[in-house]
């Protein structure tokens, strides 16, 4: 097999990754060039690997030293390893190709440290830089594939809003694993107790806190729009997931907090479809 025919297998093993894992960004990634979307797979497919770094480890000592190896390759450390594991090898050829900061990466997987153990989130403060450095950064770098600009002015506010919906939705999910992304502080003042959540009891308390918090993934989407309005038409694939977040928040306003809500998989692509065609639908 030769060189070429090797990096082809690694990028399209990242597209079947995100296609099952990350339907999503699979879907959104069509919408793309197709010289540019197995370096969107390849993006997006390191992204699911370290986010499910707690599932597959199942402790938090296996889930830092598997964190700990993406850190090293990414930082030119473990060659070796790094070509024999086809994600790894497509993020490396990625990197190089459209000068994505290593630093933005490594800090990525930094933030993602936080999932291995089952502290809740202290505060409104420490989940929005979580969000930013996780979600935020995979929107400005898919951007930065897409035009050669990196594009933390949409990204940012992009990546907070999509990032709180999607931890929100997950809610009854991560509850049952004693996990908490919903901040303590704004859980006390709303006098909300965190025995009540691990027991799976909903109360007026609650459902306003989490209320609080869906006005603030509205806030965040609305302070999207200016950026990306602003945003060259090359970088809208890379931002389309958006599309699904408004229509989440409001599913979620009548719904019981310990049941996921959901979007059927048909609506999803639509809602991207439609906003492929019309930009202006990505943050209404």
């Amino acid at each position: 097999m030769s060189k070429l025919d090797g990096m082809q297998d690694t990028f399209a093993y990242c597209a079947e990754l995100v296609r099952t894992a990350d339907r999503d960004r699979f879907i959104a990634s069509l919408f793309a060039p197709a010289e540019r979307r197995g370096a969107l797979h390849a993006l997006c497919a390191f992204n699911v690997e370290v986010a499910r770094v707690r599932d597959v480890a199942h402790a938090a000592l296996p889930g830092e030293i598997r964190l700990q190896w993406w850190n090293e390759v990414i930082n030119g450390e473990r060659a070796d390893e790094a070509r024999a594991n086809p994600v790894a090898a497509a993020l490396l050829a990625t990197i190089e190709r459209h000068r994505l900061p290593r630093a933005r990466l490594i800090d990525l997987i930094e933030a993602r440290r936080f999932d291995l153990y089952d502290d809740p989130m202290a505060s409104f403060t420490d989940l929005e830089d979580y969000t930013q450095r996780t979600a935020s950064t995979l929107f400005a770098l898919a951007v930065q594939i897409l035009t050669g600009v990196e594009g933390s002015a949409a990204g940012r506010p992009a990546g907070v809003a999509f990032a709180v919906t999607s931890l929100l939705q997950a809610f009854p999910r991560h509850v049952a694993r004693r996990q908490l992304f919903v901040p303590v502080d704004l859980l006390e003042r709303h006098n909300v107790g965190l025995h009540d959540i691990y027991a799976g009891r909903s109360s007026a308390v609650l459902k306003a806190a989490l209320a609080e918090l869906r006005d603030f993934a509205r806030a965040q989407l609305i302070a999207a729009r200016g950026p990306v309005a602003a945003s060259p038409e090359e970088a809208i694939p890379a931002l389309l997931s958006l599309a699904l977040v408004r229509r989440l928040l409001d599913r979620m306003e009548s719904g019981d907090p310990f049941t996921a809500t959901e979007i059927a998989p048909w609506r999803r692509q639509w809602l991207m479809w439609r906003a492929a065609h019309n930009p202006g639908r990505l943050t209404r």
